[in-house]
């Protein structure tokens, strides 16, 4: 039996390379939540918990997130054999609802420390296990300044880093933003994918329009343009727009997954391993979505180099992932946390290939950047800004 020995769990504020412009906020800042566990036999752990501007996404925080595993996870944890993975994540769904966040970064911790046990990587641990070792990575447009958009995604085709990008609109008037796609579409032209995420800011009359003119101006797909919960509008802009909408907010794991996929509400699932409730969800998440015929993305909460590898192991397993991946969020952010940074290059990630995760962390990163040690109190986000 594999008994827990010690549970840290601490938040880290890294700022941003620049601000982050979404629907909902601008981000100057990355907090997230880094549970690290130890067993008996001194064996460690990491996973990762990030949310993206507080609570102005969704109903988990950094603050609740570290809340809910100190209060109600670790306690828990004492009573398992941790290395049992499956059986405890589902003592833990016993006694905790909801707080997928909270859940996968518990989970993503458990999976590196058997992976370190077993020496395997993590993803030889899920499904049928890996069947690539790099990602195609997309990278996010979002100064909302066309101008500097524009240069910037030239800098990325220019450095081979990205040739996917995705664009955060919804917070301007909708012909403004479809104008603003429409001049990087032209810009790029064939040398890139060009996306849009709408962050639900949509209603579904501006959604029908404006997924018409985004689709006229050389726009390849929109995510979430209506509210997450709208599942017959989803629908019915599914069946009746030539571009594709990708389902993601309205994921939060297998049984909206069925959902979705049962009403023919989106053409591509965007896979999150937080927003699904940990890595095995979203495996499951993604059976669905290949079983129905969608196509699959593997999306991002804009985690730092831990949730993004964890994220990646699962990428890793899946045979079909048409539409790439978005799992950039550590170059978004001024430093990086692990000894050894995460490798980008020829427009992809490589997957590490050692025990666990296959990372570690860089511990004078990491002390420096603690919210409850040395690291000042930043402030992460703007809201409306």
């Amino acid at each position: 039996m594999a008994a827990l020995k010690n549970a840290d769990t601490f938040i880290v504020d890294i700022p941003t390379i620049r601000p982050h412009v979404l629907a909902m906020a601008t981000m100057h800042a990355q907090s997230m939540v880094i549970v690290r566990l130890t067993d008996a036999d001194g064996v460690e752990g990491i996973g990762e918990g990030t949310t993206i501007g507080g609570l102005s996404y969704g109903e988990e925080s950094p603050e609740s997130i570290k809340s809910a595993i100190d209060t109600y996870i670790v306690p828990i944890l004492e009573s398992c054999d941790i290395a049992q993975v499956g059986a405890t994540m589902a003592k833990i769904a016993k006694y905790v609802r909801g707080n997928h966040f909270a859940k996968c970064a518990v989970e993503t911790a458990l999976l590196d420390m058997q992976g370190k046990r077993l020496g395997v990587a993590v993803s030889e641990l899920i499904g049928g296990g890996r069947v690539r070792d790099s990602l195609p990575v997309a990278w996010t447009l979002a100064s909302g300044d066309t101008a500097r958009d524009i240069a910037e995604g030239e800098e990325m085709l220019s450095l081979r880093r990205h040739r996917i990008f995705k664009l955060k609109i919804g917070k301007r008037e909708m012909r403004a933003d479809v104008a603003h796609v429409g001049a990087i579409c032209k810009a790029l032209g064939d040398r890139a994918s060009v996306r849009v995420d709408v962050n639900q800011n949509w209603s579904e009359a501006q959604a029908k329009l404006g997924m018409a003119m985004l689709h006229d101006v050389g726009c390849d797909l929109v995510e979430q343009p209506v509210a997450g919960d709208d599942i017959a509008g989803m629908a019915r802009l599914s069946v009746g727009q030539a571009v594709p909408l990708m389902a993601d907010e309205a994921l939060h794991g297998p049984r909206t997954a069925l959902r979705i996929a049962s009403a023919g509400a989106a053409g591509v699932f965007a896979l999150k391993i937080a927003q699904s409730g940990g890595l095995f969800a979203t495996a499951e998440v993604a059976a669905i979505g290949s079983a129905a015929g969608i196509g699959l993305y593997g999306g991002t909460m804009l985690e730092g180099s831990v949730g993004t590898i964890a994220s990646a192991h699962v990428f890793a397993t899946l045979p079909e992932l048409a539409w790439g991946t978005e799992l950039f969020g550590p170059l978004l952010q001024i430093e990086e946390i692990l000894r050894d940074p995460l490798a980008y290059g020829d427009f992809s990630l490589a997957i590490p290939t050692g025990p666990g995760l296959g990372i570690s962390l860089d511990e004078d990163k990491v002390a420096y950047f603690r919210r409850d040690r040395t690291a000042p109190l930043l402030h992460a986000v703007t809201a409306g800004a």
